[in-house]
């Protein structure tokens, strides 16, 4: 399968991939070196429910996850769960609370999710040699 210009177009949807892959590793990163306890606290301060288990939760989700997806591996589903976490991160924390500038990114990433469960991982991923089977 080739775009304009010869260029096979999964190749933008491994852009999309990895840009996603490290923003969320360098997200749950920090929300792991910061500490679990703050994250619990945030999450508590945002009215996340349960925080005790969604902020650990989303933290190593975010961080394995990334990882995960930094070299394609279970890229499907990995988009859904981000895409659902997306939700309620753009439209329950930030379009509500703190407005559209606040929710730009994070509807970023929930459409990015959307685009790999639909679409795949794109090319040079581990899926591709089991998952996908592309050509």
């Amino acid at each position: 399968m080739r775009g304009m210009w010869g260029i096979d177009p999964r190749w933008g949807v491994t852009a999309v991939r990895v840009a996603m892959a490290l923003i969320f590793i360098i997200a749950g990163w920090g929300k792991v070196m910061g500490g679990l306890g703050n994250v619990v606290n945030a999450f508590g301060r945002m009215g996340i429910p349960m925080p005790g288990i969604s902020g650990p939760f989303i933290a190593f989700l975010e961080l394995v996850g990334g990882l995960a997806l930094l070299v394609g591996l279970f890229s499907r589903w990995l988009g859904l769960i981000f895409a659902l976490e997306f939700v309620v991160a753009t439209f329950y924390v930030k379009f509500a609370g703190q407005g559209w500038n606040a929710g730009r990114l994070d509807l970023m990433l929930l459409t990015g999710g959307i685009l790999l469960f639909l679409a795949g991982p794109g090319r040079a991923a581990l899926d591709e040699l089991w998952l996908e089977k592309s050509g």
